[in-house]
């Protein structure tokens, strides 16, 4: 057991197994000698803690003394005059609370909802939203301030890998370091009951705002919280470091668009654990902007490491792109659960990304993938989104010249895995004759087959064939190396190569 996180009121705990998010069995927790709680995940926070005070934690036979941060102060947001009726707008008391918050201290929210459009953080505050408190967001978008994509020479707002006009999200930071968001509450974007989903492809003033959106900043820590029936993405941070999200449960309703649950985006050093995801959309998108964006600053998405996570629902569970120009670089993926997501791995990206930056050494172990339709899919042939995907460019097969819009993808490891229940295929791996995907590692992956499931298409381009309990498909690849592989009665080969360099099965 070790110390993921702590705050001045709470600490959040990962109990170390092999087994994907849930522990091998339930344990008991006790703190200095009493009993909290039964506790069945790997990845569990404790609330209600005083500051600056040692306790000992015991959980399934282990033991572990910490102590908590020190505050510098604490401000109850009803002593600004919030309500927490729901009815009122509280914006205005969390705003003078957190200006005349100290560095070091403490925002607590009681049980309450409190109805706010966005609320902007600072550096060095803790925001502490007790469990039976709801921030929950204004439906109109005329209440909601904007964020230019460039005033001056100043970045403020993005859409999808570019500079773009959004609207504030409900929880916004700029430029601001060491940002903790704890305490066992809700944040609710209350979506559903606007029109952000209507027409959700035309910019209406600007773009969608997100649950959370943190816009180059340094330390942010959020553990032990919901968020739910956001605009867009439950949690963005973009061009970000040093970001730490553990314990927490993302939710937005099936089918709606565009609801990731989180999207690193051009963010140095991000760590992602004990989180439960159903979304509409995308689990984890990992991002690093449009060829355009990749440009102007140079920078690739790197260093992140997603553990101990559930996917459960949702068009991808750990996705890659479509915006990746800028390039991401070492993406650890282990003891994770997916169940009923489309894709599990799913690489999406296409000629007129570029190369700027290129995507490599991305590493998936001990991992459990059940009713997920395709396992893993790279695509560089993908389509959604602009116009653009849908031209010859984009989907012919013939070999083009190689220039500053052709993507590069690298080098992609596999180990310890179990698929069942897959649906189209084991796995689709759709190279570029002129940009052939690196390399391609499967070691100790073993997949079966839901037979009663419909033929569907393995992933999104123009060119497409539905099939059915298929095997592993690979065109245009350097290198394949399959290690103990196994693939249970598939419906043809089990493995087929189309312009693959190197073969080897062992």
């Amino acid at each position: 057991m070790k110390i993921l996180a702590l705050s001045p009121r709470s600490a959040c705990f990962e109990f170390e197994s092999r087994t994907p998010y849930f522990a091998p069995q339930n344990f008991t927790i006790t703190l200095n000698g009493k009993r909290v709680r039964e506790e069945g995940r790997n990845v569990f926070t404790l609330f209600g803690l005083s500051p600056d005070t040692r306790y000992t934690v015991s959980a399934a036979g282990q033991r572990l003394t910490f102590k908590t941060q020190p505050e510098s102060a604490l401000f109850d947001v009803r002593a600004f005059n919030a309500y927490g009726d729901g009815e009122h707008d509280d914006t205005e008391a969390f705003t003078a609370a957190i200006a005349c918050l100290p560095a070091g201290g403490t925002l607590y929210v009681p049980s309450g909802t409190y109805l706010l459009k966005p609320v902007f953080l600072k550096s060095d505050m803790t925001l502490y939203i007790e469990e039976g408190a709801t921030l929950i967001g204004r439906t109109s978008r005329d209440v909601y301030p904007t964020l230019p994509g460039l005033i001056g020479d100043n970045n403020l707002g993005t859409w999808q890998g570019e500079e773009a006009t959004c609207f504030a999200s409900l929880i916004t930071a700029y430029n601001a370091h060491n940002i903790t968001i704890t305490g066992g509450g809700i944040v609710n974007g209350n979506a559903p009951q606007g029109d952000w989903y209507v027409n959700h492809r035309v910019m209406r003033v600007a773009w969608r705002p997100r649950g959370m959106f943190f816009n180059r900043c340094n330390g942010i820590n959020l553990f032990g919280l919901t968020v739910k029936d956001t605009p867009s993405w439950n949690i963005h941070p973009y061009f970000c470091s040093d970001v730490r999200l553990y314990d927490l449960g993302l939710f937005n309703p099936s089918g709606m668009p565009t609801t990731d649950g989180i999207d690193p985006d051009t963010c140095d050093g991000v760590e992602i654990a004990g989180v439960k995801i159903s979304v509409g959309d995308d689990c984890i998108a990992i991002k690093s902007g449009t060829i355009e964006q990749a440009k102007k600053y140079k920078l690739s998405c790197k260093n992140i490491t997603i553990r101990n996570c559930y996917m459960c629902d949702g068009h991808g569970g750990v996705v890659l792109g479509s915006e990746l120009s800028g390039g991401i670089e070492n993406v650890k993926v282990s003891q994770c659960l997916f169940e009923g997501t489309d894709r599990g791995l799913r690489i999406k990206t296409r000629r007129g990304r570029g190369r700027i930056g290129i995507t490599d050494n991305i590493q998936f172990s001990d991992i459990v993938m059940n009713g997920v339709k395709v396992p893993f899919v790279v695509n560089m042939y993908y389509n959604m989104g602009d116009q653009t995907g849908h031209t010859e460019y984009v989907y012919t097969t013939e070999k083009l010249p190689v220039d500053e819009r052709t993507p590069y993808i690298g080098e992609f490891t596999f180990k310890d895995m179990t698929c069942t229940g897959v649906e189209y295929c084991a796995g689709a791996f759709y190279g570029l004759p002129e940009s052939p995907i690196g390399g391609v590692t499967f070691e100790n992956v073993s997949f079966s087959y839901n037979n009663e499931a419909e033929a569907g298409f393995p992933d999104m381009k123009e060119i497409n064939q539905k099939i059915k309990n298929g095997g592993l498909y690979f065109q245009f690849t350097q290198k394949v190396h399959l290690k103990n592989v196994t693939v249970k009665n598939p419906c043809g080969d089990a493995v087929i190569t189309e312009g693959v360099g190197e073969f080897v099965e062992e």
